[in-house]
């Protein structure tokens, strides 16, 4: 599971279509806490992350379906398509 996105970096650099994945989960009982990492190819190291966090759902969708259900919600990431 991914997902696609235009990035502009802290530096100013534009990276059309980065490859936004979400990894390092961990749960508390009411709390998902991810990584989300960036990569112009997914074959390559990631050239940025973000530490983010969400209410979680015990009873609902796996926590990675949870985390990206999520980040489509945030301004950020308005925009984004499914990789």
């Amino acid at each position: 599971m991914a997902i696609k996105i235009n990035i502009e970096t802290p530096g100013g650099v534009k990276v059309d279509n980065a490859y936004c994945r979400i990894e390092n989960i961990s749960l508390t009982k009411d709390t998902l806490m991810f990584s989300v990492r960036n990569y112009v190819v997914p074959t390559k190291p990631f050239f940025s992350e973000d530490s983010l966090s969400c209410p979680y759902d015990i009873l609902g969708e796996n926590p990675f379906k949870q985390a990206y259900l999520h980040i489509k919600t945030l301004p950020e990431f308005a925009g984004a398509v499914d990789a």
